[in-house]
């Protein structure tokens, strides 16, 4: 990644001070559901709708054919300090249906119980197939003009400001299922730009599981819970999905990825992606380039481990999405470089032996490196769900002039699904009127009528040419922005179901992928296919993995073998010669610490002020303090309580990325099994320290968080057995020294010193 400095757009800056001033008052803590706090008594004084938060927007005003309408957003949101029906007409009662008498039966009559109740059966559209849970959020990307050269693409020139909004995702789950699943996570985004919308729809794993679209039913089907029980839900560790990956191993780069640590990452702001096909761009003078793009976080790739991705998964199922608002709204704004591999438009579109048609391959960053094109900022939360990540329809074949396909047999299966799609799920083809769709240039389509058509056209000729309507709408040349597809030969050839051979290797980047990774990360991958093909029913299939593995490497294969208790096979084909590519590991860098969160353990008792201390010194450090105590509400009330926002029965040591103990609190009143079963009765008698802290401590020791301790809080460590000179563990004499040392160890996500591999 680049080391490069760039400001923050003037948008994203605008953004934060938003945030800043709708902020509770003495409340820096993300989470409230509202801009206002509520009384506890009912409110009947009439006043209009409350805004939003600071940290949320909606869609910007435009109208179905790209016009700026300069309406305020809150004008398109609900109106009004009374309650209506949907023709505006006002009501004086919803909470009792219409009836002959208090106890007579309901009248056909009630026009409005028959409103509510239809509208209410009605509120459901068809999930995603794929890609059904997602998050999103709005922001800005800011071009460094580094691409000019390569592409006349406008919002890519030099200080264009584009407005984006980015849906992150998981793949195989249902809208229910939970952020933590090892699983390909979707990073796919809408660039708002003067030219029509561009979307460029990616994944967090630079290659996919197959190389042509013909068989994407195929893998999905098998991915997906067995059809006959509807089980497991959102996973991959099942007999179908290991079918067939073993059975067409071209999945087997794909494969790898999602059973290393990127299958499950730390959050959406600490994850890369990728637009996994090759592009073409043109410039000006239309000389072409194929280019890979890529995103990079600026906090850098972290991912969880795996058993706190399964604790997280039950204990906190919203994880990603809760991170990722949590943090737009306490201001520490998620950032990503976009970046491009560049490579010669060549007949043979290959580049050092590696065919750029083929989705299941990379380029490794030492062949070709990654050069930074521009900075995303997202700076706002979506302020309603549905209307915006949920109706948010997305098309890699919404391109805008400089910026082409190519034959990757995959890309042009996804041209045509996409659009299919959308008007499945969202009722019609007049989707890009949804105002979270709708493009910020004019539209002059000639497309009429259809479901859910909202604009209001004019004229009598929607056909062309016509004089009716004085000849408009006209065609335009490359001299006015017209989008024209690259005039590229097509080579003559017979028509057959193939593919070049390039295609046939199916092992070789694998190998790359897997000697380029840490021992630790590689000890991760050997636990992760233990772990999926352990849920197998078949023995075939665990043994016909197996000799996949084989021919990826010896040694990984011998310890998933060792845990399956099954032979080790030999390799079927001659190991793949490679040189690792350093840039594939996660590890071995320092990153930004903006929004992580950071627990702070007190009695109440030891050291309130270095508490309140370190409270501010986190949150200028752009971090999430969390205050845990035995029990809610304020600690010290001498004018200057301290909030407690976790308590140990609802705390768990996955939600945070280090802890901090300020004193050692005893067990509290609610200590015991019968409430909380994380407690031992027997060993809660004797405990000098609540037992959920002491699990707290070790489970975020296991995960190879950072810990630290001052004062009484050094007797908890010792209470949890763990050594204070363990690595990533700091103790002081003062709150404010142990959280700087603390801090460091942030920077590079783990201590992962605690960790010693095998390998």
């Amino acid at each position: 990644m680049s080391e490069k400095k760039n400001p923050v757009s003037a948008a994203a800056e605008k953004a934060v001070e938003g945030v800043r001033k709708m902020v509770r008052p003495g409340n820096e803590i993300p989470g409230a559901p509202g801009p206002e706090a509520p009384s506890v008594e009912e409110l009947t004084a009439v006043r209009e709708p409350l805004p939003p938060k600071g940290d949320q927007r909606g869609p910007d005003t435009y109208s179905p054919t790209g016009q700026p309408t300069g309406a305020e957003q809150s004008q398109v949101a609900q109106e009004g300090a009374y309650l209506t029906t949907a023709q505006g007409a006002r009501l004086y009662e919803t909470d009792h249906s219409l009836k002959a008498g208090p106890r007579g039966p309901v009248l056909l009559q009630d026009h409005h119980l028959r409103e509510k109740i239809t509208h209410f059966d009605h509120e459901r559209i068809p999930e995603r197939v794929v890609h059904a849970r997602g998050a999103a959020a709005h922001g800005v990307f800011r071009a460094y003009g580094a691409a000019a050269g390569i592409t006349k693409a406008a919002f890519l020139a030099e200080g264009v400001e584009t407005p984006v909004f980015v849906r992150f995702s998981t793949v195989l789950g249902s809208r229910g299922s939970a952020d933590t699943v090892r699983d390909t996570r979707g990073f796919a985004t809408k660039f708002y730009t003067d030219e029509g919308v561009f979307d460029l729809v990616g994944n967090n794993i630079p290659v996919f599981f197959i190389q042509d679209a013909i068989k994407f039913p195929d893998v999905i089907h098998a991915g997906k819970p067995h059809p006959d029980r509807e089980i497991p839900q959102a996973q991959s560790a099942h007999d179908t999905f290991w079918d067939f990956v073993t059975l067409h191993t071209e999945a087997t780069h794909h494969t790898l990825w999602n059973m290393s640590d990127r299958g499950i990452p730390r959050s959406f702001r600490m994850m890369e992606g990728f637009g996994v096909h090759t592009f073409r761009l043109v410039n000006g003078e239309g000389a072409t380039t194929l280019v890979k793009f890529h995103w990079k976080p600026k906090l850098g790739v972290h991912s969880l481990v795996w058993e706190e991705a399964q604790i997280t998964a039950g204990v906190d199922p919203d994880f990603h999405r809760r991170d990722l608002a949590d943090a737009i709204e306490s201001g520490a704004f998620p950032q990503w470089e976009l970046c491009v591999q560049t490579f010669p438009d060549t007949e043979a579109q290959t580049f050092e032996g590696i065919d750029l048609l083929d989705p299941t391959k990379i380029v490794p960053e030492e062949l070709a490196p990654v050069r930074p094109i521009g900075l995303m900022t997202l700076n706002a939360n979506p302020s309603n769900f549905f209307a915006e990540t949920e109706q948010v329809a997305f098309h890699v074949g919404h391109l805008v002039p400089g910026i082409d396909v190519t034959d990757d047999p995959l890309l042009q299966g996804r041209l045509f699904s996409y659009l299919d799609t959308q008007i499945s799920r969202l009722g019609g083809p007049n989707f890009a009127q949804l105002p979270i769709n709708r493009t910020h240039a004019p539209v002059n389509d000639m497309l009429r009528d259809g479901m859910h058509q909202t604009a209001v056209h004019r004229g009598v000729a929607p056909y062309r040419p016509n004089s009716l309507d004085g000849g408009c709408p006209f065609l335009a040349g490359a001299d006015t922005g017209a989008f024209i597809e690259l005039p590229a030969e097509v080579p003559a050839a017979h028509k057959v179901r193939d593919a070049a051979a390039s295609f046939d290797d199916h092992f070789s980047q694998a190998r790359l992928f897997w000697l380029s990774v840490s021992p630790t990360e590689r000890e991760h991958i050997v636990a992760a296919y233990t772990f999926e093909l352990g849920k197998c029913w078949e023995t075939a299939i665990k043994e016909r993995a197996l000799q996949v593995l084989a021919n990826i490497d010896p040694d990984l294969c011998t310890q998933v073998a060792a845990g399956l208790g099954l032979p080790v096979p030999e390799a079927s084909l001659p190991l793949a010669a490679v040189e690792p590519s350093p840039a594939l590991s996660q590890l071995g860098e320092d990153w930004p610490v903006d929004g992580r969160v950071v627990g702070i353990v007190t009695d109440g008792a030891d050291d309130l002020d270095g508490v309140r201390e370190v409270r501010r010194a986190v949150l200028d450090a752009g971090m999430v303090p969390l205050v845990i105590a035995s029990a809610g509400g304020t600690l010290g009330q001498d004018g200057d309580p301290v909030t407690v926002q976790r308590t140990f029965a609802t705390a768990r040591s996955t939600e945070f990325d280090a802890i901090l103990l300020a004193g050692a609190p005893a067990p509290a009143a609610d200590a015991y099994g019968a409430r909380d079963a994380k407690v031992d009765d027997g060993a809660a008698q004797s405990a000098a320290v609540d037992p959920r802290l002491l699990l707290m401590l070790t489970e975020a020791y296991r995960h190879g968080k950072a810990l630290g301790a001052w004062g009484g809080g050094v007797d908890a460590l010792e209470a949890a057995g763990l050594p204070a000179d363990a690595p990533g563990v700091v103790t002081g004499e003062a709150g404010n020294t142990v959280l700087q040392s603390v801090t460091g160890l942030l920077g590079r996500h783990r201590a992962w010193d605690r960790f010693t591999p095998a390998v």
